[in-house]
Order: C-alpha cells, then structure tokens, then sequence
C-alpha cells in the first residue's frame, strides 16, 4: 500500500489536492476578510460557507479525475523506460522505446536507445574477438590438448586414483575379515561398492571432457542430442531435452555453447546426485536462452561446497560473457541446482 500511495499517478493526484486545499483556503479568508471589514448585505457567512462547501466538492471532483487522468501518459511512457532498461540487464540490446511527445522523458528514452545501440555494438565487438579468437585457438589447438591432458591427468591422479587405491585396501581387508569376521567383511564390502560406484561416475565425467571440443560440422541440437544420448545409455540419469533445431548461430557461438553443456553435465555428473536434468535451449526475443537443471543435492552458494565445482562455474561464465551474454546460477543445498544462460543472436 505504501508502495503504491508513492508511485507516480499519486503524486499527481496529491499534487491536485495541495493546490485545491490552499485555493479553497485562500477564498474562505479573501471573502471572511470582506464580511468582516465592509459588511455588505449579498454577502453573509452561510454565503461564504455554502460557496466553499460547493467549491471544496466540485473542485475534489475535478483535482481526482484531472490528476488521475494526467498521470496516465507520464507513467506508461515511465514503465516503458524501466521495461527498456530490464531488457538491457537482460542482455536484450534491440529493444527501444519511441514516444511523440518533446519533453524531457522522451529525452531520456532517446538516450537509452543510443545506449542500446552502443552496447548492441561491443557485443558484436565481443563475438567478432571471440571468431578471431576460435580461430587463434584453432592455431594453438596442440598445446591446448597438452593441457587439457595435464589437467585430466591430474584429475585421474586426485580422484579415481586415489579411490581405485581405497579400493585394493579394503578388498584386501574384507577378504582377511571373510572368514574370522563376516559381518565386518560384509560392511567393508558394500563401501567397496560404493566408493566403485562414485569412482565409475568419475570416469563418466572425465571421458566426458574428451570428447571432441568442436561440433565435427553437426548443427547444435544435433550435437547436444548426440551428447545426452551417450550420457543416456552410461547413466541412470533421466535426460530430458527440448533444443529448437531452427537456431541461427555463428560457428564459434554453437562451440561456445556445446562446450558450456558439455561443462555442465560433467558437473551434474560429479557432484550433483541427480536423477533428472532438464535442457531447454531456444530462441527467445532475438536471443539465445539456455537453461539447465536438476533436481540434485545442491550447493550452499556462499559456502565452501561451492568451489567443488568453482572451476566449472567459472570456465562457462568466462564462455558466456565472450558471447556478451549473461551467466546466472542459482542453487540450494537439498534443492538442486539451476543455471540460466542469454546469449545476443
């Protein structure tokens, strides 16, 4: 309620009223002064208060109506400024506003629409360095394998490796229980299957990562498909996909894109226990929407569970914002975990 008794169409109003109040004000003393000073005869005061009285009615008619009605023009042309702007944080640059009126409003949307084009320009700007940057990676792609290999290789060494060691140790231990202790030797056991579990859901994650970075010249719904198709048949994840196959991207833009994907279902797979994920990639108001989801174990945003998958998180938004698009995660921990990515067409 306060919200609204402060928006602009009440101001008007308000405005309206003060200015009635001190008019009617200003009669009442303007015609008491006269009655108390000359005393005419056509004037008495059940005159002057039968005046005000009408006056007062007609003019609070008149101060609502004229204030309610003035404000309209004012605060949708002010919505569709705050529109505009919602539509520039979104990364919708296209959008512009066009009023008739020369004032200061119309003023303001012209300006917004000059920067609307401005930024319009460094996004293009950014995806052109992202073309030239596509093609300097392709240049430099032997090195970029050397350290892709190094950083799998570190991840076998910190991960599988070390749970593959875990292992040996406790089959070793369960076998000499096997006979002496079989209820230890059953314990020890269903761990050796758990720790198997997580380590095969490591390698899923880490042969994930070496699949081919580029597209191999198949369109981007066809190379997500193929993608969660894999992931189908290795998993028991429920992969549920909606990509539009009309998509119009630049060669560098789907590789950006299939790489984000990519990134984040090795991430669902390490990390997140889900069952379900939900891919939904379309075209949405001259822009590309991407939305990722699941129904996993999540992760507390401002703790440090968070830098499980910092680096994940932060590899796509980097990818993301090359594109001039917007990157945004949102997760809890027992409430899966969503990612929203917008990326200018």
């Amino acid at each position: 309620m306060k919200n609204r008794l402060s928006s602009i169409r009440y101001i008007f109003i308000h405005s309206h009223l003060s200015g009635l109040v001190m008019t009617t004000v200003s009669l009442l003393a303007v015609f008491l002064s006269i009655y108390v000073i000359v005393e005419p005869e056509w004037l008495s005061a059940l005159s002057i208060f039968l005046f005000i009285g009408a006056y007062l009615v007609i003019g609070l008619i008149i101060a609502l109506y004229t204030g309610f009605t003035a404000s309209g023009n004012l605060k949708s042309r002010l919505d569709s400024l705050s529109v505009l702007i919602t539509q520039f944080a979104n990364g919708n640059y296209q959008s512009s506003v066009h009023f008739e009126e020369k004032d200061e409003v119309t003023r303001i949307g012209n300006e917004l629409n000059e920067l609307g084009k401005k930024l319009m320009d460094q996004v293009k700007s950014l995806q052109r360095m992202a073309d030239e940057k596509a093609e300097l990676a392709k240049s430099a792609h032997k090195s970029a394998v050397i350290e892709e290999r190094q950083r799998l290789a570190r991840d076998l060494h910190d991960a599988v490796s070390q749970q593959l060691f875990a292992l040996t140790m406790m089959s070793e231990a369960a076998v000499k229980q096997l006979e002496t202790n079989p209820a230890v030797s059953k314990e020890q056991m269903t761990e050796v299957a758990s720790m198997a579990l997580q380590a095969q859901t490591e390698m899923r994650a880490l042969l994930l990562h070496l699949r081919p970075v580029h597209l191999s010249g198949d369109p981007l719904h066809k190379g997500i498909r193929k993608l969660v198709e894999e992931l189908q048949v290795r998993s028991t994840i429920d992969f549920q996909v909606e990509v539009e196959e009309n998509l119009v991207l630049t060669e560098t833009t789907e590789e950006h894109v299939f790489r984000i994907i990519q990134e984040a279902l090795s991430n669902i797979l390490r990390h997140a226990d889900a069952t379900v994920v939900h891919l939904n990639i379309r075209n949405l108001r001259k822009e590309l929407f991407v939305h990722i989801r699941d129904d996993g174990k999540g992760f507390d945003m401002t703790e440090d569970s968070r830098k499980k998958t910092s680096y994940g998180l932060r590899t796509m938004r980097e990818r993301s914002e090359e594109l001039g698009g917007t990157f945004r995660v949102r997760s809890k921990q027992g409430e899966g975990t969503y990612i929203d990515i917008r990326i200018p067409c």
